[in-house]
């Protein structure tokens, strides 16, 4: 008895031993609608006989339910969970199924086949290793083909199965394959693929899916499967240079203090050299360290922790790279752009940009073009759409080390997040670090911004004033400087007219164009406080995100809001400048009030009464505060 537990022990350790071996495929599916996506993944999953015995009573009788295939078995049910997607008949989001054969792991992505929902596509596609782009046999290369191809070329996926269909449809046709085939190759001329595996198959029959298929008898290419099982992967991860992004130092005692992190691209060596580029520090790798102990060699893919021979300073979003092949260190590079949020893409607006495990303030300075992916057409364009692909600069707080995306995807790709709501709003990769970020630097003076305002016996600071137009804010500010100037203090006044004069003269109204406006006002402003000033800075300014990086470029206690709360129907009703009738009637569009937003301050250090305090009143008490704070 005995004997046949060790036995059985050991065979369950051998199995186990074997899958842990085995190399894992990432890949997605991607086509028009309705060309069998998800069929193509069912079949896979059916004819492989991976599924549970509760899958596939649960499956049969869905199927029965469905109607679709007129009771037979409707393979995409494995894949399109969501109800929506069972109704219409559609896939919406991306569906993920894991699977294994003999010879590998499999991970695919069911990826939308819809306009709509690119960007659950290129989300689908940002981690695979190969692309199946299937092809409708009775419709051949459409649009949607060409989008889908573009997309994963430009997401970096080298390998392509073209698999054409459907081909039970057009009778196993070998000239409607040849001629697909072609024209394909034709267009995928001027992208960038290494490999494209043409497969004729009837997803729903089971031709050229695990095994050869009788009825197309002329093609002697591998079935689906056998090409997943055999295709070389990882190959390019491990030849590219080390590069490990700092996830955690790991300090759990005063002897050992170590680097975390999944090692991106090459591979390490205790004793290898081993480089942080922002810093230009560099070390000797010590010790290699896992959770089942140290190795003397790490691959990609891998997670340890490193041990350095000197102690450097540092932190997690810091990347630990090859010494001898190191990465571009810019604040200002090109990228291109897959826009995944339904607010739309400002230029000037200020975004939080993460690669690998750091993270930095970042906006887009110039909006290069937009791409038609239909028809890779470049067209101007002042902002980003959902689902729209652009290719623009993109200036940040910092440098950071990088590589070009088409050299290394690990260290090339980022997301940005929107500021407040802290979600995704679109995934990049970088082209090459412009040239202006490497030729331009800080020239260092000797008369810095406190000498400067010492001189001026006060404290260097900016006085934002928002509000709606005919809230108060120019009244007020104007009395707030001739008391400050009677009382011998140095300022000066930004005004959102007088400054569209001059400065901002190109600017129009457009979302697009306040984000700008409000961008050059605050880099403005931080000259004067730089120059010692008080600066009062009254602008409508209706967007949180650009008065909170205005706030941003400048040092603590240097940046006081000042909300003028005054009511909609009263600014309306004093209608000065007669703006709010002109826009009532159509005549101004994008006016804030009314066909434009105003997002209200959250935590402003002054709040004024517009509709019970005085113009006076006022200014006394933003000049009180000034003196409590310490500023004059």
């Amino acid at each position: 008895m005995d004997q046949k537990t060790d036995t059985a022990t050991a065979e369950i350790d051998a199995y186990l031993k074997t899958q842990e071996q085995k190399n894992l495929l990432r890949f997605i599916t991607c086509g028009s609608v309705d060309d069998g996506k998800s069929t193509f993944i069912g079949r896979l999953l059916w004819d492989s006989k991976l599924l549970f015995e509760d899958q596939l009573a649960t499956l049969t009788a869905e199927s029965k339910r469905v109607g679709t295939q007129n009771g037979e078995i409707d393979y995409a049910l494995l894949l399109d969970g969501l109800q929506a997607e069972r109704e219409q008949g559609i896939t919406i989001d991306v569906a993920y199924r894991f699977f294994a054969t003999d010879k590998r792991k499999f991970i695919v992505a069911d990826t939308p086949g819809h306009e709509q929902y690119t960007r659950n596509m290129v989300t689908g596609a940002s981690t695979a290793d190969l692309a199946v782009i299937l092809i409708d046999a009775r419709k051949g290369v459409l649009i949607q083909t060409m989008r889908h191809s573009y997309l994963v070329n430009l997401l970096g996926i080298k390998k392509v199965v073209l698999a054409i269909n459907k081909m039970d449809l057009v009778d196993y046709s070998e000239e409607v394959f040849e001629q697909i085939r072609s024209d394909y190759l034709k267009f995928a001329e001027q992208l960038n693929f290494e490999q494209i595996t043409p497969i004729p198959v009837s997803a729903l029959k089971g031709d050229n899916m695990i095994g050869a298929s009788e009825a197309m008898a002329w093609y002697s290419g591998p079935s689906v499967l056998a090409h997943l099982e055999g295709v070389e992967i990882g190959a390019e991860d491990l030849s590219r240079p080390f590069r490990m992004p700092v996830q955690w130092v790991n300090r759990p005692n005063l002897d050992f203090r170590g680097f975390s992190g999944t090692i991106a691209s090459g591979t390490i060596h205790v004793g290898d050299e081993i480089v942080e580029p922002a810093s230009g520090r560099s070390s000797r790798i010590s010790r290699i360290v896992t959770f089942d102990g140290d190795l003397e060699e790490a691959i990609a893919g891998q997670a340890v922790t490193l041990t350095l021979e000197d102690e450097i300073d540092i932190s997690r979003g810091d990347i630990l790279c090859a010494t001898k092949d190191r990465p571009a260190t810019a604040d200002q590079f090109e990228a291109k752009i897959v826009w995944m949020s339904s607010d739309s893409m400002l230029p000037s607006r200020t975004y939080l940009l993460k690669l690998g495990t750091g993270t930095t303030a970042a906006r887009v300075s110039n909006l290069k073009y937009t791409v038609n992916v239909n028809t890779m057409e470049q067209m101007a364009s002042k902002k980003l759409e959902l689902n729209e692909i652009g290719v623009c600069n993109l200036s940040l707080d910092k440098a950071i080390s990088f590589d070009p995306y088409a050299e290394n995807p690990g260290t090339g790709s980022f997301i940005l997040i929107d500021r407040f709501t802290n979600a995704t709003v679109a995934a990049g990769m970088i082209e090459f670090a412009l040239r202006r970020a490497e030729n331009i630097h800080w020239q260092s003076v000797d008369i810095h911004k406190e000498a400067r305002a010492e001189q001026k016996r006060q404290k260097a600071s900016v006085l934002w004033f928002t509000g709606l137009s005919g809230s108060g804010k120019s009244t007020i500010a104007n009395l707030v400087e001739k008391k400050l100037h009677a009382m011998d203090k140095h300022t000066y006044l930004l005004d959102g007219d007088n400054v569209r004069h001059g400065l901002n003269k190109d600017l129009g109204f457009t979302d697009a164009d306040r984000v700008e406006n409000i961008r050059r006002v605050g880099e403005t402003a931080k000259l004067m406080v730089d120059a010692g000033l008080i600066t009062l800075v009254s602008f409508i300014s209706p967007f949180r995100s650009e008065r909170q990086m205005a706030r941003g470029l400048l040092e603590d206690g240097e940046f006081l809001e000042v909300f003028v709360d005054t009511p909609l129907e009263i600014c309306e009703a004093r209608d000065i400048k007669g703006l709010y009738k002109k826009a009532r009637a159509g005549e101004i569009k994008n006016f804030t009030g009314i066909s434009s937003d105003y997002e209200r301050p959250e935590n402003a250090e002054i709040v004024i009464d517009g509709s019970r305090q005085s113009p006076e009143d006022s200014a006394d008490q933003i000049v009180a505060t000034l003196v409590e704070r310490g500023v004059i």
